[in-house]
């Protein structure tokens, strides 16, 4: 597969990514909602702060996948054209950091699951049983999309170390 094939096609990845992130946000955003409206028991409403706040969450989420791939396709292009070896230096450094950051993100939504559970185990007001499942609901979704752009990156970036290895040959 060619080098740009490859990138254009990870950086429409990330973009499909964000498009999911809207897309849960929209139905966090219309259960917030429900609650308010057909809310009739005092727990029901004590979802209303904590969805609306994840949906916004998740609404900031997908707009920065969003802005910050955009721009990658054109810019891929380009830059491949400009001098195709430094293009796959740049996106291996890149891929790179993106795996560290994807790995300490792992390590701590796992941290917020657990304290969101414990909190729901210990906690009987109906505010914190909100928060807690709100938060568990937030990063067990999150989990699956980054898992999921984890295994992208991972995969994407040892493709780009092999054609960098061909290109030192």
């Amino acid at each position: 597969m060619d080098i740009l094939k490859l990138s254009t096609e990870w950086a429409k990845a990330e973009l499909f990514s964000a498009k999911i992130v809207w897309m849960f946000s929209f139905i966090v955003l219309l259960t917030a909602i429900g609650f308010a409206v057909l809310g009739k028991t005092a727990m029901a409403r004590s979802y209303v702060i904590p969805l609306m706040v994840a949906a916004v969450f998740l609404i900031a989420v997908g707009i920065g996948l969003y802005a910050a791939n955009r721009p990658r396709i054109a810019q891929f292009e380009q830059e491949y054209k400009k001098q195709a070896a430094a293009f796959v230096e740049k996106e291996i450094a890149r891929a790179t950091k993106s795996e560290g950051e994807l790995k300490l993100i792992l390590k701590i939504l796992p941290a917020i699951a657990i304290v969101a559970a414990i909190f729901l185990l210990f906690f009987s007001s109906e505010h914190i049983k909100a928060i807690s499942i709100t938060l568990l609901l937030l990063v067990g979704f999150l989990m699956a999309v980054d898992t999921n752009t984890s295994a992208r990156n991972t995969a994407y970036r040892t493709e780009l170390l092999k054609y960098y290895e061909r290109w030192q040959e």
